[in-house]
């Protein structure tokens, strides 16, 4: 087994000013989490890297990476479009049976996603690729050159592919030498425009393509929740579940925490409007915050509270105007840091309460959403609650978001 990974993207629609493999989500390039994955030798012992053909840094990324016993990795420069980097990846894999294609867009797709299709590649001849896929959860249309619609396609039958996508190796590198000057939007679709047979898969959601600005925000959100889970950490419900209490002998200290941020004037609809962030979620058609960083008052409001209880300022302090990294950071990555930093500090959080007022979004269907993003980010139970201001006030008048919250803290016991 062979992995064919396709690093050689621009990033021109992340607007992340160099090359896609590199652009930063939790501090770390996409191609680095990509590489976290595949550089397994349970599950192929060569790895191609596709590097952009004329910028060398993802290239010598890579070759920083301490090797792993049992995988080979290597980089080839790419082509001018996503069929001749394939093909170049191709060109540069031995004799293995079978090749994963793998787009590093896809960096958080998860072992699991990965075994599946090697499971299906493996066990059966009578297909020649395999491909995860989403059931579709929109409704498409079929429309000509002019918009108008042709036809509306059963929803039921239709899937939204991702990558990583098996083949046999010697039929997908006969299907490109085949295919120069056909085009396709994936290596699957190659196959299938020769009468190859194809099958999809379960996919996953984890492995989101990170195409543009605000996919950095929910790749950021997968992550958050991984760590966590990791850790066992949960939601104040699932606490209560567990029947976990206050550590004993630790005396909590109480932190209080607010933040405010106007409305954007940008319309939400316009090409290249950035979505509100709130509650360390995407609302998409909603009017964005206006602030240094993606504006969201309720993730700024728990970092200010915690802050306040651990003795460590407010968020100016931490993360202000004269702190340029955090320019446009999501309020998913303020929180994780707030969480570092209390834990630097000598501190652990216990929970943090949050209230936002504002007329809109409309909040309650997403409460777990938001409870579980921000509890995974912190690293400790937060909950978030929602309220409006019976049209009194700016908040009332639709002009922007305030957000109150309280936190606890307790000194971390040493051991």
């Amino acid at each position: 087994m062979a992995i064919v990974v396709v690093a050689a993207g621009s990033g021109t629609r992340l607007k992340a000013g160099m090359p896609k493999a590199l652009a930063a989500v939790a501090g770390r390039s996409l191609v680095e989490h990509c590489l976290d994955v595949v550089v397994d030798p349970g599950l192929a012992g060569q790895v191609v890297v596709v590097t952009p053909p004329s910028d060398g840094r993802v290239a010598q990324l890579v070759a920083q990476r301490p090797e792993v016993a049992g995988v080979a990795v290597s980089c080839v420069p790419g082509g001018a479009t996503r069929q001749e980097s394939v093909a170049a990846g191709l060109a540069a894999v031995g004799d293995a049976r079978f090749v994963l294609v793998h787009d590093v867009a896809r960096a958080f797709a998860p072992a699991s996603l990965f075994g599946r299709v090697v499971e299906q590649l493996r066990s059966r001849d009578d297909v020649d690729g395999v491909v995860p896929g989403l059931p579709a959860v929109d409704t498409y249309k079929i429309v000509d050159a002019d918009g108008v619609v042709v036809d509306t396609p059963e929803r039921s039958s239709l899937r939204a592919v991702q990558t990583p996508q098996g083949f046999v190796a010697d039929t997908l590198r006969r299907v490109h030498r085949e295919s120069v000057g056909r085009d396709a939007s994936d290596d699957a679709g190659l196959l299938e425009q020769t009468g190859y047979r194809v099958v999809v898969v379960a996919g996953d959601e984890r492995a989101l393509k990170v195409t543009h600005p605000q996919d950095v925000v929910i790749a950021e959100g997968i992550l958050a929740a991984g760590a966590a889970e990791e850790k066992g950490v949960g939601t104040v419900s699932e606490v209560r579940e567990l029947g976990e209490g206050i550590p004993a002998g630790c005396l909590p200290m109480v932190g209080l925490g607010f933040d405010v941020h106007a409305f954007s004037d940008e319309d939400p609809s316009a090409p290249g409007a950035l979505p509100l962030m709130l509650a360390g979620l995407e609302w998409p058609g909603e009017r964005r915050l206006s602030g240094h960083s993606d504006g969201d008052a309720v993730a700024h409001a728990v970092c200010d509270a915690v802050f306040a209880a651990s003795g460590l300022g407010d968020v100016g302090t931490q993360f202000g105007t004269d702190r340029p990294e955090f320019a446009g950071a999501s309020g998913v990555t303020l929180v994780r840091e707030a969480g570092r930093l209390v834990g630097e500090a000598g501190f652990t959080v216990g929970n943090v309460s949050v209230q936002f007022v504002g007329n809109r979004p409309r909040f309650a269907k997403r409460r777990e959403e938001a409870n579980r993003v921000l509890s995974h980010a912190l690293g400790a139970p937060v909950v978030v609650a929602a309220t409006t201001s019976d049209g009194l006030g700016f908040e009332g008048a639709g002009e922007g978001i305030s957000a109150r919250a309280v936190a606890w803290v307790y000194p971390t016991p040493k051991r």
